[in-house]
């Protein structure tokens, strides 16, 4: 289950950038937001009604909610907006610069300081391959620019968000993560919809293709739900630094399925750019080939052991200071 889980996120996030696009065919990139979400949230209520929570809970914890619906409005408008001008793959790309956004968000909000002089280094590969990036998009388009732009701000808004929610779950007990998500979207509503009126305000007369609908119902269903409950299952049972390669895994498969399914060509100069944003987030994630190993050995015993071998060897771990990295 815990395999299947993980990989489930990777998907789930590796297609969602193309999802996004085709969500927007026949729609207003703000109709095709404010239509995923809503349904995402009237789901979500769905659910936690059945669960016997009481929504009157989430005004308690309005601050938190708040901080967290950021990562929801603005960031969701900003990210169609800026899809209807870059390719699936290279919002992929910028978006897997999160960890790095997080970062210098935690430096400056938590007071923090993540950086050691390789994760330097690798921030500045990832400006460098960034920069190509720019220059490319600057050549073939200047709206595909502000594309690149609309998606680095919605990375580091996103990351914001969270370092945001981070700090205020320390300072107070909050939510489970599924009321916690529930609320956001709860908090998000009224900014979206306003956007909508503002931007668009306009009721089709006519159904959108079944493609856009099809992808709405998958981005609320899967997109929203699913893999946020995936991901959060995925994270309180492995250690932080193997959840983090899933940002390393996303944008190559998203480039591939853009490839492949779009028929999303990029440049040499632009393939350049990915590559180098790819190497810096690699340098600057905490993980190596061997201790991934250890760790996921460490795990298929404990997971397949039982009784006194279990016992003795959760105390031996205990014991070892080599493993503790694996437990923070």
């Amino acid at each position: 289950m815990l395999v299947f889980a993980y990989f489930s996120v990777v998907l789930i996030w590796a297609t969602t950038p193309l999802a996004i696009q085709w969500s927007s065919h026949g729609l207003s990139f703000s109709a095709a937001a404010v239509s995923r979400l809503t349904l995402a949230a009237l789901i979500a209520v769905m659910i936690e009604l059945v669960r016997r929570r009481q929504l009157t809970t989430h005004v308690k914890n309005w601050k938190l909610l708040f901080a967290a619906s950021l990562g929801i409005f603005p960031n969701m408008p900003l990210v169609y907006w800026s899809a209807q001008f870059i390719p699936s793959g290279i919002i992929a790309v910028i978006f897997a610069l999160s960890p790095l956004a997080t970062g210098l968000i935690s430096w400056w909000l938590l007071k923090d300081n993540p950086f050691t002089l390789r994760r330097v280094l690798s921030l500045l590969i990832a400006i460098v391959g960034l920069l190509l990036i720019f220059y490319e998009q600057w050549q073939l388009d200047l709206t595909a620019l502000w594309g690149v732009l609309g998606i680095l701000g919605s990375c580091f808004l996103f990351s914001f968000s969270s370092v945001w929610v981070k700090k205020l779950s320390i300072e107070s007990s909050p939510p489970d993560a599924f009321s916690q998500a529930t609320g956001a979207l709860l908090f998000s509503l009224p900014g979206l919809w306003l956007v909508w009126w503002i931007q668009d305000g306009q009721i089709p007369h006519h159904l959108p293709p079944t493609e856009a609908w099809s992808c709405i119902l998958y981005l609320a269903l899967i997109g929203s739900l699913l893999g946020a409950v995936m991901f959060f299952f995925v994270l309180q049972r492995l250690a932080p630094s193997v959840v983090s390669l899933i940002t390393l895994m996303t944008p190559v498969l998203a480039l591939c399925l853009g490839n492949l399914i779009a028929d999303e060509h990029l440049t040499v100069q632009a393939k350049t750019g990915v590559c180098l944003v790819l190497l810096g987030l690699c340098f600057y994630t905490d993980w190596s080939v061997s201790r991934r190993l250890k760790s996921f050995h460490q795990w298929l015993l404990l997971r397949f052991s039982t009784g006194e071998e279990k016992n003795a060897f959760e105390k031996h771990i205990n014991e070892t200071k080599n493993s503790i990295d694996y437990y923070k």
